[in-house]
């Protein structure tokens, strides 16, 4: 096969990072990764869309939707002889996740996807980086969805903040243990996450068993909770012992949900902080039939307008796939407000937590006395601590399942009418936030962070209470759950800059914070049949809007 004539990649044109520049060439020799985003096979006869799937609220196993929506072979076959034919070889291939690891030297994946490859300095590192659009030859056009892992900078950011930070951790105003936190969103206490495993995401740092030991037997819990380490795309559970790095990401992710369901087995997906890498992970995790997460926890992320349009339809692809094998996916919705710390005037909301099939996770401040709540309002500390992510995506259409949620228009020109977020909250705001264990030291850290895992661990509970994963949770949420009296309490003061709190949703509490016991016993009703349909492919960016694509 010649492949000699080649288009572009839709939306996979990227620039520098912000602040970075080109500094020299690469050694051609340099062995590299790139993930591949393919085609699903063709519909059976009979058989419905995936979008109609998921809006039907049915759910199929990991080998059912492998076999009905993976990857065809045949594809993957073509891919390998383009593989092979520019000194490339397949790593990995997933059908399920309809993905496809190729392995070789910089220079042959430079000629094959016909892409400039460089060196990018920026203030604090470097990476290898490229300008413009990808290009795969005209066979592999619709063949190829996306292409990950040519430019490997950094692409998601932790969410989490440790409280008046120039003056130390141990400043925090004041710090609840999960368990304080969960008593006082009345979590249900008959189960305790036995039989579930709950998958977190992480993207650098790692944990140790003498801060788990220390942590979870401070608080009474035994035996410990299982804590498993995957590694993903050759990343492994490495500890930095800095406590202002990823390891206090990963710990509170883990002692958050393992507080909360220590009965549950933790799956922890390490994997590099790249495009590529973030969306293995995701897959990964979804597609996993060893430890089968029934509910993931993703405390990463960064601004829509960070991410390639490629990106933002791939990962949004895995999220949804999480929905048709009945996983609930808890994402954080960021730490800087209204702007999502972008500045350039706009407003901004986090990815992937503006996904449809992301369960966002806002954030409030949470006060507290002999174990009852006497005021939670929304979290926002700017410009000091940080506050709620939330908003209205400039990405995704709203969903129809939120069309009478009263999402305003987005503040941006053009008023896009976007999905709005977040969905629920929970306590984030540092000067009233978690207890952790940390590289041997115990403070008090915040942020949505700590919100996603909080939800992941009740989903955990939900899970076992019910017999059966709650999975795809908005549809449900929007038309049925929060109408119930007392599932939510509603956080009506506060605001995240430019969107402000007010009764029943708002775009930066969502629907408030959870009355846990009172939501099982309204999802023990049963699901409501709903035709909502959220929409799976991003709105083409408008022309009225400026965007900074990095």
């Amino acid at each position: 096969m010649a492949f000699e004539k080649y288009v572009k990649v839709p939306g996979s044109e990227r620039e520098p990072m912000a602040g970075g520049t080109q500094a020299g060439s690469l050694d051609p020799n340099e062995v590299m990764q790139v993930t591949l985003a393919l085609r699903p096979r063709a519909l059976g006869p009979k058989q419905e869309s995936l979008d109609k799937l998921v809006a039907s609220g049915k759910r199929l196993s990991r080998e059912e939707y492998e076999a009905r929506y993976g990857a065809d072979p045949a594809d993957v076959q073509q891919v390998e002889r383009f593989a092979t034919a520019h000194g490339l070889a397949l790593a990995q291939v997933n059908l399920a996740a309809r993905t496809v690891v190729l392995t070789g030297r910089c220079a042959d994946f430079a000629k094959a996807f016909q892409v400039q490859l460089a060196r990018y300095e920026y203030e604090g590192g470097s990476y290898r980086g490229r300008a413009g659009p990808v290009n795969i030859p005209e066979e592999l056009n619709g063949v190829v969805h996306s292409v990950h892992g040519l430019d490997n900078r950094p692409q998601a950011q932790t969410h989490y903040r440790v409280a008046n930070s120039a003056a130390g951790p141990l400043a925090a105003a004041v710090s609840y243990t999960a368990l304080q936190v969960a008593q006082a969103y009345s979590f249900p206490t008959a189960v305790n996450g036995q039989g579930q495993t709950i998958g977190i995401i992480e993207l650098g740092g790692g944990f140790t068993q003498s801060d788990l030991q220390t942590y979870f037997s401070g608080l009474g819990i035994s035996p410990l909770p299982t804590v498993l380490a995957v590694s993903v795309d050759g990343a492994q559970n490495q500890p930095t012992g800095d406590t202002s790095g990823p390891d206090t990401e990963v710990m509170l992710d883990i002692e958050v949900a393992g507080a909360v369901a220590p009965g549950a087995t933790i799956a922890v997906y390490f994997a590099p902080n790249t495009d590529a890498g973030f969306l293995d992970a995701i897959n990964q995790a979804v597609t996993d039939t060893v430890n089968k997460p029934s509910v993931i926890s993703i405390s990463w992320g960064g601004p829509e307008s960070s991410w390639t349009a490629q990106s933002l339809q791939s990962y949004n692809s895995a999220l949804q796939s999480a929905s048709a094998v009945g996983v609930t996916v808890c994402v954080a919705a960021g730490d800087n407000g209204s702007t999502d710390g972008v500045s350039d005037g706009l407003d901004h909301v986090n990815f992937p937590a503006s996904s449809p099939y992301s369960l966002a996770c806002g954030g409030t401040t949470l006060d507290l006395s002999n174990g009852s709540i006497t005021s939670e309002v929304v979290w926002n500390d700017l410009p000091n601590d940080g506050a709620t992510g939330g908003g209205v995506s400039e990405t995704f259409p709203i969903p129809s399942w939120q069309a009478n949620a009263n999402v305003p228009p987005s503040d941006n020109p053009g008023n896009f009418k976007g999905r709005g977020l977040p969905d629920v909250a929970g306590d984030a705001d540092p000067a009233t936030g978690f207890h952790v264990q940390v590289d041997g030291s115990s403070f008090a850290v915040g942020g949505t962070s700590a919100v996603a895992p909080l939800w992941a661990g009740l989903i955990a509970l939900f899970n076992q209470s019910l017999g059966a994963p709650v999975g795809y949770l908005n549809p449900n949420l929007y038309q049925s759950l929060a109408e119930d009296s007392g599932t939510f309490r509603d956080i009506t003061s506060g605001n995240n800059g430019d969107y402000s709190a007010g009764p029943g949703w708002d775009p930066c509490s969502g629907w408030g914070s959870p009355n846990g016991a009172t939501l099982l016993q309204a999802l023990s009703k049963g699901p409501t049949t709903t035709t909502a349909r959220p929409t799976t492919t991003p709105a083409p960016t408008t022309t009225a809007r400026p965007t900074t694509t990095p």
